[in-house]
């Protein structure tokens, strides 16, 4: 079977294994997917409640990956994340105890009631997959993804993620509230159960691994990577924009595009590929000129008509 269909028959599994846990909000547990396929860091901004943690475990079950928790509140310290050293009096030597952070898929749940040296740990391991400590660097298994959690800015204990950590986030995502006819089956569904146990693995994450480098191979054609490149400097002169997307960003466009294109069974990015994920990957990245947001303007709305203002390629 060629690489893209399995890919397309897989990820299926995958995605309907997760379901099993989150009713109702199919494209948001998709976004996750392609992120993770993409080899990108996730960002789930919501009140507390909905899912989010449900979520992160469940794709660690179906993806079969190591997972750890860390809950971020003020005391937790940036040696809880990376890990520690300690002196061995046998050896004479400082040993590594490691920290919850080396491991395949790692849920920093409510990562913004952290301090800021907190979290700053993470950095380095989003980044470049390695943790340092004490002048010495220990590399995080592969696949790695980071699912963050945090409550909307002003709820009780939060503070503001820095710009340069939410520059490393692929996606940031919202799973809101379920309609009525969800939350009803969600409830008919959890009698007598619990909702993670549902989900099934269906893949090692060698075999991730394996679906991540056929993502990196997808091709994209220098028409498609000039259209990202010029959706992307609109946000760099835009009025309303003080701060506008990096050229990590045009990597995370271009990146999570291919895993699109895989889920589809292709080995080739279309512009249909990159729009349904334009905002999602760039709108926590934009700053704002003060008093925008009181005049109704939003980083979503700027995207759109962002989007709407070039002309989009003809290419199937």
């Amino acid at each position: 079977m060629k690489e893209t269909q399995k890919g397309n028959v897989v990820g299926r599994r995958v995605l309907k294994s997760v379901m099993n846990a989150i009713v109702g909000k199919e494209q948001v547990v998709l976004r996750v997917f392609l992120a993770i396929l993409a080899r990108g860091h996730i960002l789930i901004e919501d009140i507390p409640g909905v899912g989010k943690t449900t979520l992160a475990i469940a794709f660690s079950k179906a993806l079969n990956l190591e997972y750890s928790r860390v809950q971020f509140t003020p005391d937790v310290l940036p040696s809880d994340v990376t890990g520690f050293s300690v002196f061995n009096k046998e050896t004479g030597n400082m040993d590594y105890t490691p920290g919850a952070v080396i491991c395949n898929l790692f849920l920093a749940d409510e990562l913004n009631r952290a301090t800021s040296r907190t979290q700053s740990a993470l950095l380095e391991a989003m980044e470049e997959g390695q943790v340092t400590v004490d002048g010495t660097s220990h590399l995080i298994p592969q696949p790695f993804i980071v699912i963050a959690t945090q409550n909307p800015v002003g709820a009780a204990g939060t503070q503001l993620l820095p710009d340069s950590q939410m520059d490393r986030f692929m996606v940031r995502l919202s799973l809101g509230y379920p309609d009525h006819m969800d939350e009803l089956s969600l409830l008919k569904r959890k009698q007598g159960k619990t909702l993670l146990d549902l989900v099934e693995p269906v893949i090692t994450h060698e075999e991730l691994e394996q679906m991540c480098n056929a993502v990196d191979a997808v091709h994209v054609n220098s028409e498609i990577l000039n259209y990202v490149v010029t959706l992307i400097n609109k946000t760099r002169t835009h009025p309303d924009i003080i701060l506008g997307a990096s050229p990590r960003a045009s990597i995370a466009v271009t990146s999570i595009s291919k895993a699109a294109a895989y889920l589809q069974g292709r080995d080739y990015v279309v512009p249909n590929d990159i729009t349904p994920l334009f905002t999602d990957t760039l709108a926590h990245r934009l700053v704002l000129r003060p008093g925008a947001e009181h005049e109704n303007i939003t980083a979503v709305k700027i995207l759109n008509d962002i989007l709407n203002s070039v002309k989009p390629l003809r290419i199937s």
